[in-house]
């Protein structure tokens, strides 16, 4: 039974229980060192091949050699050696700042300063505090203490608390202070800030009955709009374990002390002098510091060896074995493949390959697969990032440009950054060449100016666009570019393994309408070129993407690669000794890495799951890089994300591919092959989904074959500390099949309406390019004319292809606008669908690491103005989102069981209500009210309703409802891809615990237990997805039920119940609640007894928040029939 703790602010400590599984090293006594060893052989890199071959090499473990700050926990430590009574003194100043500090925490308006804690300390001490006693406690118990100076406007909260009016602080009462003149320098100082870092009160809130503090049981940002309470009993707690470990330090220092024969007073005091902090004025680095840091004074233009680098790291103070046990892998480096071509190349395009690339020899895999283009083939390259595959593509184009003029080609990127990137290499190479570097080679997107297109269009010989300008703007107007299309003899598509799920059966569509299109104007000898990474089924698929059956697949890498090592790199606990502190800060850490390789030379990029992550960790590199006193690197270290205005874009790209960043923080934006420079290392902060999408970053460094590193930093996530725990699986993991569905009804017959617009049907004909349903969907939902021709049906007009959605792609954006001291620019600009979660008045909006205050939101006119604010804390929104039934559209009974599966719309109701002011150690400073209008989004799905004798043997077993509903959902949906062909996210599930109603109403709000899943593409008709595993329902339901059975876990992981796309983490998941749901639904036997019994702590709150479902009645006057289900066969397909 897994515990139910999504109401924590702070990080939390995952305990997966496995059978049969290795104690888990949770000290940090033993590490591993990543020195390489020659003698060891040599094998490919993942990213190279992921065939399940032989394991790259793992590093010597040296268990004699510790970490050089390592610590045990002190808190059983004993000493037969007598105290001094200057250590007694120092107990208890401890015990009196734990005290009173603690205490304070409570209080969020008041700041832990030591002027804020000295006057109470000293009326229990009974003495002065001084600094000096403050530093040598921290002396003892150094990672535990934080005493530095720090900026008072960061502490400042800006508002009044919730604690000083009966509701929560208004949004108008946030104050921009406008900048300090020079005259108040009393404004400016810093203050002496103390805080205890190894573990933090846990949020705790009001109970309803009793009034008494209690666990919380919801998600920070589900929370209703109070404050949190703490009880006396985890006050007492954690005073007292702080106490404890004090004494063991003391009780180490002394005996350690005795067997060097010191005296502990006068060491102590000594050493004190390394702690004392000094004001800002006065803050000279002393040679200890210099002597830990070993950074370089100005950044090496040549870097040092990654193995020496991470040596000096691993010498670092902050350094107490981050790299988990079997972590550190080497792989060795690869010599070059070269081969010759069958023909013969102009001497022009070898001097340009020479002049811009040093190009004298042709890789193996670029030689093969140019020669079988030549040979007429058309041609499909699946190998590693960075191998050259771009060139496999350039020369036969301008070697058939060189021959005749006339010749087009078409080259198909899924983004925008990539379509610059190729068309900056291809000028460049045309440069070099007379007669061609006349030639317009243009991008065709949507930010191209009207005002230029048709001149792309006409005069164009090779264009670079993406499937959504072919689809909107191309193929409707193929009168337009009939010429191009007579012309076009290489369609080039990039990045293939992108073009997946239901996106990829868009494309694929979209793929057999330009055949048409060309084969009507006379054109029947196109010739397809794509690349893609690594994976499993590359020519299969490049078959379904094209219609095409004349494919030749390269997927061996003859391009050298330089060594590589990959790191596991678990972020510690906050006392490194101490597990019970909680797992620490991983974007801090993430920063402090980042900051030591780029110091040192190394050009990094650093991904992120998503926006908000990208900014935070861009604002705790530069917090770091102040603290490193480096602030003239700032302006080397940018973030690339999506929401960038399209010019910021292409200068940050320019300034990558220039050398002029060192450091570069994005989301999976940059994961595709834009080439941005040399690239050294790659730190991935936190696992990003799937292990494809961890190859595919990792593959980003070393480009140009120089060793490099990649680091895949742990979060305190389940899905993170499961792959720190299994390193190996992230190397010996197959990569999983693209598949593409070609029979789903929505897509079908939303490209057949486009293309009948484009040119008539006729099905004899076209059957080829779309398929056996052609003529259902011909016959059915077209208008036939007197010669037998199919045109589109008027509900699609005038622009059938506007009203057909390719990807989850948004036209309305809200625009973000800097107003400090008037600026009045354009930052941001924001989805739609984003900006009621980013933007709302009184919130921090992050961009390029800095923070504005939303001064101004204005929904009716798409705008939010924003003021740059220093501070030092952010905001998190509270929402709920309701995903609820509207009417039941069809009813399939589940065999052998009463149970039965609903089809029908769905509504997803989004609210964000306010918001709190969190601290960067995730602490609570305030709770503010907003007035968001609600979104409200539709589409279609499937749903269960969990019958009620499930609910009363959760509820005898006192299992967590909620956590029990989540882990049968997420065992469902895991399952969905064996039956219909999807990719992860294409179906949606209600991810979260129960929520109460809207904070201002009487009642709380309850969800009813119910199992949803909905499609998340394709607006309020869906994408088919769920509509086809409707069908499949009874079988996904027996094969989730037996699947948690024989998984040997007791919480529920990510081989049965667990997810890596869990939004919220799999924190409330209960393994045997959600086996009793599959079983009631299928209506097997459930042995009660077997049950495990839940926790009490937790159960009361999970069953109140939710409530046995209502039937979800169809539309009014509207019969429907219960479609029985009777299979002979039961085996899964």
């Amino acid at each position: 039974m897994a515990k139910l703790q999504a109401a924590t602010v702070s990080s939390q400590i995952v305990r997966k229980r496995k059978r049969n599984s290795q104690p888990s090293n949770a000290t940090n006594n033993k590490t591993t060192d990543p020195a390489p060893t020659e003698e060891a052989s040599s094998t490919t890199l993942p990213t190279k091949t992921h065939d399940g071959g032989p394991k790259p090499r793992r590093t010597a473990k040296d268990d004699t050699k510790k970490p050089s700050l390592s610590r045990r926990s002190s808190t059983l430590v004993e000493s037969t050696v007598p105290w001094p009574q200057h250590f007694n003194a120092l107990t208890q100043a401890h015990r009196a700042i734990n005290l009173v500090y603690t205490f304070l925490c409570t209080r969020s308006h008041l700041a832990t300063s030591f002027e804020n804690l000295k006057s109470t300390v000293e009326g229990h001490i009974k003495r002065e505090l001084k600094i000096e006693d403050v530093a040598q406690i921290k002396t003892l118990i150094p990672r535990s203490i934080n005493f530095v100076y720090a900026d008072k406007e960061l502490l400042q909260v800006g508002l009044l608390s919730a604690d000083d009016g009966p509701n929560a602080r208004q949004k108008d009462e946030f104050v921009i202070h406008e900048p300090k003149s020079q005259d108040d320098e009393d404004d400016k100082k810093e203050v002496l800030l103390f805080e205890f870092v190894d573990g933090d009160l846990k949020r705790e809130v009001q109970h309803a009955k009793t009034g008494e503090p209690t666990k919380a049981t919801k998600k920070l940002r589900q929370e209703e709009l109070k404050m949190p309470v703490f009880g006396q009993a985890q006050l007492m707690k954690l005073i007292e374990k702080r106490n404890a470990k004090f004494t063991g330090a003391v009780n180490v220092y002394l005996n350690r002390c005795a067997e060097e024969k010191i005296d502990p007073v006068m060491r102590i005091q000594d050493e004190s002098s390394n702690f004392v902090p000094t004001a800002p004025d006065s803050r000279p680095p002393t040679p200890d510091q210099i002597q830990r840091a070993r950074l370089p004074n100005t950044i090496p233009k040549e870097r040092k060896s990654i193995p020496e680098i991470i040596a000096e790291i691993k010498t670092q103070e902050w350094y107490t074995g981050q790299i988990v046990p079997d972590g550190h892998r080497v792989f060795d480096p690869q010599e070059p493949l070269y081969g010759d071509l069958k023909f013969q190349l102009s001497q022009d395009l070898v001097n340009a390959l020479y002049n811009t690339r040093n190009i004298t020899q042709l890789y193996a895999h670029q030689a093969e697969a140019i020669n079988n283009l030549y040979d007429g083939h058309n041609v499909i390259v699946s190998t590693s990032t960075s191998s050259g595959k771009s060139l496999i593509y350039q020369v036969p184009v301008l070697h058939e440009l060189e021959k005749d003029h006339a010749t087009r080609a078409m080259y198909i990127f899924p983004t925008k950054a990539l379509a610059q990137d190729q068309r900056r290499s291809l000028k460049n190479l045309l440069q070099y060449m007379p007669g061609l570097e006349v030639l317009v080679v243009e991008t065709f997107d949507g930010d191209t100016p009207m005002a230029d297109r048709n001149y792309i269009r006409d005069e164009g010989r090779i264009i670079f666009t993406n499937p959504d300008m072919l689809h909107i703007t191309i193929l409707p107007r193929e009168d337009a570019w009939r010429t191009f299309l007579q012309n076009l003899k290489f369609v080039v598509v990039d990045e293939l393994h992108v073009y997946n799920g239901l996106f990829g059966s868009h494309v694929a569509f979209i793929m057999r309408r330009l055949r048409r299109i060309c084969a009507s104007v006379g054109n029947r000898h196109v010739k397809f070129i794509s690349c893609s990474a690594t994976v499993a089924n590359p020519e299969k698929h490049m078959k379904t993407i094209f219609g095409v059956d004349n494919v030749k697949l390269t997927d061996f890498d003859g391009s050298p690669s330089g060594r590589k090592e990959f790191l596991c790199w678990n972020t510690p606990f906050k006392d490194p000794g101490d597990p019970t502190s909680g797992r620490g800060d991983a974007m801090a850490e993430s920063a402090r890495l980042f900051c030591q390789l780029v110091l040192r030379g190394v050009r990094v990029i650093s991904f992120c799951r998503i926006r908000k992550q990208c900014e935070v960790l861009l604002g705790a590199v530069k917090t770091e890089l102040t603290n490193l006193k480096r602030p003239e690197v700032m302006a080397r270290v940018m973030a690339y994300r999506g929401g960038y205005t399209p010019q910021d874009r292409r200068q940050i790209e320019r300034e990558m591919f220039d050398g002029k960043l060192i450091g570069i923080v994005a989301t999976s934006a940059l994961e595709l092959g834009v080439d941005i420079g040399s690239l050294d290392a790659v730190i991935t902060v936190g696992f990003p989904y799937t292990i494809a999408n961890l190859r595919q970053q990792s593959g980003r460094a070393g480009r140009r074959n120089k060793d490099s590193l990649s680091v895949l930093v742990g979060d305190c996530f389940p899905t993170d500390q499961h792959f720190m725990a299994n390193p190996d699986e992230i190397f010996t993991k197959p990569n999983s099949e693209l598949m593409v569905d070609l029979e789903n009804m929505l897509c079908v017959e939303g490209h057949i309406q486009c293309a009948a617009h484009e040119m008539p049907i006729r099905p004899a004909e076209d059957t080829a390019y779309f398929g056996p349903l052609l003529l259902k969907v011909a016959e059915e939902r077209m208008r036939k004319d007197a010669d037998g021709f199919y045109h589109c049906n008027e509900r699609f007009l005038p622009y059938p292809s506007k009203l057909v959605a390719i990807r989850d792609t948004e036209d309305d954006h809200f625009a973000i606008i800097d107003t400090t001291h008037g600026r009045n620019l354009v930052l941001e600009e924001l989805e739609a669908s984003r900006a009621f979660f980013t933007i709302y008045e009184g919130g921090i909006f992050l961009h390029q690491g800095n923070s504005y205050l939303v001064k101004v939101f204005d929904p009716d006119r798409m705008l939010a103005k924003v003021e740059y604010v220093k501070v030092d804390w952010t905001t998190q929104q509270r929402d709920y989102t309701d995903i609820d039934p509207v009417e039941t559209e069809a009813i399939r009974r589940i065999p052998g069981s009463l149970s039965r599966a609903f089809y029908g719309p769905i509504k997803i109701q989004q609210v964000v209500y306010g918001f709190f002011k969190i601290d960067k150690r995730r602490r609570i400073l305030d709770a503010v009210e907003v007035d968001n209008p609600p979104v409200i989004i539709f589409s279609k799905g499937m749903w269960l309703d969990v019958p009620k004798a499930a609910l009363e043997i959760l509820e005898q077993r006192q299992l967590n409802i909620a956590g029990a509903i989540h882990a049968a959902e997420h065992a469902v949906l895991s399952l969905m891809p064996n039956y219909v062909i999807s990719e992860p996210g294409d179906v949606r599930t209600e991810c979260k615990v129960a929520t109460k109603e809207f904070a201002q109403k009487p009642t709380q709000r309850k969800r009813p237990a119910r199992l949803t899943f909905y499609d998340a593409k394709g607006g309020a008709s869906g994408s088919g997805i769920s509509t086809k595993a409707f069908e499949f329902i009874d079988l996904l339901l027996k094969q989730a039920c037996e699947r948690l059975a024989k998984c040997h876990c007791l919480d529920g992981c990510l081989e049965c119940c667990c997810s890596e796309r869990c939004k919220d983490a799999n924190q409330v998941m209960s393994k045997a609640g959600g086996e009793v749901i599959l079983k009631s639904l299928l209506g097997w036997e459930i042995d009660i007894d077997a049950l495990p019994w839940g926790l009490e702590e937790t159960s009361p709150a999970g069953i109140e928040t939710v409530v046995a479902a209502e039937e979800v009645r169809p539309a009014r006057g509207k019969d429907l029939e219960v479609v029985e289900v009777k299979r002979e066969n039961r085996v899964e397909r």
